[in-house]
Parts: structure tokens; C-alpha cells; sequence
């Protein structure tokens, strides 16, 4: 039965008539003589039609799954055969991924769940251990990223002392990326084993996560010149070819806020500057957002924690092995698992429990 309510309830949340007639009115648009005259304003045309033709192309494959389903069902009624019925079971677990994907993506409906996400990664105190713990979370975010066909750029990349990293930024590059990655903003815990305690103690360490949306071109952050300072450097970081011997990477601290950005990923120095104002403008954009949030929250008599030092997720290595999200309870028993990359379950609660 819950294949009915993903095509008649869900569907009608999507409103299918009216994304077909949007998508026809952009196919017009984008046959019309001229269109590329103004190249950004022909790609967001087309990233819109795409978009809209993958969720009514969604729609249409949960239909026509829950249609198959239901010949196989009967056919197993009647010929209570071993395999055709371990054959639906496997067809269901498939269908429920699926099902459970489009759901999600419904849930992604902020103004700018749909664009890039700039995620930072930074230690808290604990030196070599904390810095360890950012080096994981940092492939654990890469290897969900390449799960999900997302580009990833590293913009900054600042190595630990003896292992891990002092800091790091990612540009991860997708549809619907940050709607899914604001759900990771936070305070990520370890508890483990310590491999640099040679007494082979517990330990606990920290890492900070801050999510931002790469804003478009048409979003206006006023930055004064005056409230900026901005300091070049020579690139550090794995060793990559980019990585040069001139000072071409740029750090700018916002002065009123305290804000740092950081980004050496480019070769000259100027592009460096352009990205690092990018991100700039996008973490004042995003703080802005979160001032309004707690004004609106304070208006309803709502308690509302909003900020970066929030704990959100406990990762245990030792004495036993779970990791456990602190705001929705989810929880999950194999550890190596999620740093695998499959932190789906967490974001697909969070988004679910902030409907």
C-alpha cells in the first residue's frame, strides 16, 4: 500500500502537472532564437529543466516499480514458487531504496538545498589525535561524495604536524549538495583507542563541520574593503602538482566577525582571491540566515540552539562499536561502515525531523 501513497500523495506534494508544464515552457525558452546570447542565464534554463525532468523521471520509475510489483505479487499467489517469491523480496528491498531516495529528495526544499557546498573541516583541541580524527571524517566525506556522483575540489588544505589535518575545505559539487550536507553542521566526537598513545589509552577528540551553500552570482553580500584583511602565503598541503613555491594562496579574516577563509587551490593569486571571497561572502550570508532564524525562533518562545559548537554525532570505536546521532537517536552498530561514506541514514533523519 505504500506504493499508492508514492504516487498519489507524494505525487500530488510534487505537483506533476504543473513541473511537465514548466518543463515544456523551458523547452520552448530553450529553442527560441538567442538563448545562448546570455550564456549564465542559458545554463540556469537548463540546469532547471534537468532538474524538473529528474524528479518527474523519478516519479514515473516509482510508478512503474510499484506497477511491477504488483504482477509479481499475484503471480506468487498463485504459483507459491520459492524463487519467484525470493525474487519480489529482493524487488522490494530494491524499491524501498528507491522510494526512500525519492522521498528524500522531496524533503530538500530550502532556497539553496540545490546548490554546492563548501564544507570545512577544523580539530579541536588534542593535537595529533584530534588532527587524525579530521583526516577520517575527511575521507569519510569524500568516499559519500564520490558515492553520490559529486565532484569534490579542495580549496584548503593545511597538514597536521606529524599526521591528519589542521584544517581542510571542500567545494563539493552537485545538485542538491548542501541540502543534504547542512544536515553533517556540527560537532563531530571520537571515542577510541589512541594509535599515537603508546600507554594505549582512551581517547576522545573533536572536530568542528560548517556547511555553507556556494552562493549564485545574484546573491548581494555587502563587504566593506576596510573590514578585510588579507594575507598571501606559499601553498601547503598532500603534494599535488598544483601545490607551487610562489605566494599564490590567500587568507582574508573579516575583521567585524572574526571570520577566516582560506583557499590555495588555484595557481595565480588572483584566482585564489576571487574563490576566497566567494566563500567569505557565503559564510557572512549563512550567519546573517542563522541571526533571522533565532530572531523568528525567539519570537514563537522557541529554544533554539543554533551554532557551530553544537555536539551532533558520537562516532565509538572503544570499548564497543556504534555511532549514534545526538538530535534524531539514529544509530548505527558498524562504525567502519559509516567512515565508509554511508552517513545517508543520519541526513535522511535530520532532513525529516526539520520538515
Amino acid at each position: 500500500m505504500r506504493w499508492k501513497f508514492v504516487s498519489k500523495h507524494l505525487g500530488g506534494l510534487f505537483d506533476l502537472d504543473n513541473k511537465k508544464a514548466r518543463i515544456a515552457e523551458l523547452d520552448e525558452k530553450m529553442s527560441m532564437p538567442g538563448f545562448w546570447d546570455d550564456n549564465e542565464k542559458a545554463q540556469k534554463v537548463i540546469d532547471e529543466s534537468n532538474e524538473l525532468k529528474g524528479k518527474v523521471d523519478s516519479l514515473s520509475d516509482l510508478e512503474s516499480k510499484y506497477e511491477d510489483l504488483q504482477v509479481a505479487y499475484e503471480l506468487v499467489k498463485e504459483e507459491n514458487d520459492a524463487d519467484m517469491k525470493a525474487e519480489l523480496e529482493e524487488s522490494l528491498e530494491e524499491a524501498r531504496h528507491a522510494f526512500n531516495h525519492y522521498e528524500t529528495r522531496l524533503l530538500l526544499s530550502g532556497p539553496h538545498d540545490r546548490n554546492n557546498a563548501i564544507l570545512e573541516l577544523h580539530p579541536g583541541a588534542g593535537g595529533t589525535e584530534a588532527q587524525d580524527w579530521a583526516s577520517m571524517l575527511l575521507r569519510m566525506y569524500t568516499r559519500w561524495a564520490e558515492n553520490k556522483g559529486f565532484a569534490v575540489e579542495t580549496l584548503d588544505y593545511l597538514p597536521g604536524d606529524e599526521a591528519g589535518v589542521k584544517s581542510v575545505t571542500l567545494l563539493i559539487k552537485g545538485p542538491d549538495a548542501f541540502g543534504y550536507l547542512k544536515a553533517e553542521k556540527g560537532i563531530h566526537r571520537l571515542v577510541r583507542i589512541s594509535p599515537f598513545d603508546a600507554a594505549g589509552r582512551r581517547h576522545t577528540s573533536f572536530v568542528s563541520c560548517e556547511v555553507v551553500p556556494e552562493l549564485d552570482d545574484g546573491i548581494e553580500v555587502d563587504i566593506r574593503p576596510e573590514d578585510l584583511k588579507v594575507d598571501v602565503f606559499r601553498s601547503s598541503g598532500a603534494g599535488g602538482q598544483h601545490i607551487n613555491k610562489t605566494s599564490s594562496a590567500v587568507r582574508m579574516t573579516h575583521i567585524p566577525t572574526g571570520i577566516v577563509v582560506s583557499c590555495q587551490s588555484e595557481r595565480s593569486q588572483f584566482q585564489n582571491r576571487d574563490q576566497a571571497m566567494k566563500m567569505l561572502k557565503a559564510r557572512l550570508y549563512q550567519l546573517e540566515e542563522e541571526k533571522k532564524e533565532a530572531e523568528m525562533a525567539a519570537l514563537h518562545g522557541e529554544q533554539k540552539e543554533i551554532g557551530w559548537g553544537s555536539q551532533i554525532r558520537s562516532y565509538v570505536f572503544h570499548p564497543y562499536s556504534m555511532v549514534k546521532d545526538h538530535r534524531t537517536n539514529v544509530e548505527i552498530g558498524d562504525v567502519n561502515r559509516v567512515m565508509d561514506g554511508d552517513i545517508d541514514p543520519f541526513i535522511d533523519a535530520y532532513l525529516r525531523l526539520h520538515l
